[in-house]
């Protein structure tokens, strides 16, 4: 007798070794529109988190004054940087959004394929 586990890896195996029909050919290009809607904002949320961590990290060392003897400077950096990594998550869900309408036609059409496909299927 074979596990489950191994026979959950020939089965993956087997998918792989396959050609590819419609069906994957349509599920794997739904996948790639997924990931285009969400890539661009979320590597735009890290970015801008990165840098506005850095710039608050800048302040708090100019407020300690370990750069440089500069306390007001270093609290208004401070402060910038917060406002940064605060506002960051509201524009990561407004790029999402945005995306999300551009693409929701061509994902809700091949989405619909898909499922009507699989309940002739059954």
């Amino acid at each position: 007798m074979i596990e489950s586990t191994g026979k959950n890896y020939i089965e993956n195996l087997c998918r792989q070794y396959q050609p590819e029909g419609e069906e994957q050919s349509k599920l794997k290009k739904l996948k790639n529109l997924d990931a285009k809607v969400r890539r661009p904002a979320e590597i735009f949320a890290y970015v801008f988190g990165a840098v506005g961590t850095l710039v608050l990290g800048t302040g708090m060392c100019l407020a300690m004054r370990v750069i440089f003897d500069s306390v007001a400077a270093g609290v208004m950096t401070g402060v910038l940087g917060i406002a940064m990594v605060s506002v960051n998550y509201f524009i990561y869900r407004a790029i999402l959004a945005r995306r999300r309408r551009k693409y929701s036609e061509q994902i809700i059409k091949l989405g619909n394929e898909l499922l009507n496909k699989e309940e002739e299927d059954n």
